[in-house]
């Protein structure tokens, strides 16, 4: 069935679902599940990907199979980000040091005030975790996913 789509169709697709997956995330955002920095710093490659997608299928240019590519590996950077972000969030390893809520500490150790110079939603949590697997994948993971079969659809669609 992939095969039959046009580069055209696959850039519609790649568009539709990019968009679908950011008014999603505003949702949750809007239902309450406060964002991280680094999960703002994901929806970056939703709005630039998502206008560039629309604008080429639209447009439909002669030179839609390298565009199509330049597609594919700017869904495979967000795929890498969301993976870097699950992993913070599973602790595999560390986020940057922006990414960590605080306060400022008293004489016996303890916080007096919130730190406001840092983002008051640690990036090592999950707010949100969506099964199918055991635990259930958060949001960046499931960026990870999304914007990997998007890449995949792009890069293989450039290919034929």
């Amino acid at each position: 069935m992939l095969n039959s789509l046009s580069p055209r169709s696959v850039a519609f697709v790649i568009a539709f679902v990019f968009l679908a997956t950011i008014v999603a995330a505003w949702a949750f955002e809007y239902a309450g599940y406060e964002p991280c920095d680094l999960c703002l710093k994901q929806r970056w490659a939703y709005y630039i990907l998502t206008p560039l997608a629309f604008l080429l299928a639209v447009l439909n240019p002669r030179w839609m199979k390298a565009a199509l590519m330049v597609l594919g590996a700017g869904l495979l950077a967000s795929a890498a980000f969301g993976v870097f972000h699950a992993g913070v969030e599973w602790k595999w390893w560390d986020g940057p040091s922006t990414c960590a809520a605080g306060g400022l500490s008293g004489a016996l150790g303890g916080e007096l005030l919130p730190d406001l110079s840092k983002p008051s939603v640690p990036c090592n949590e999950a707010a949100l975790r969506i099964p199918p697997l055991a635990y259930g994948l958060s949001l960046a993971g499931w960026n990870a996913v999304i914007s990997l079969a998007l890449a995949t659809l792009a890069l293989a669609t450039a290919r034929r």
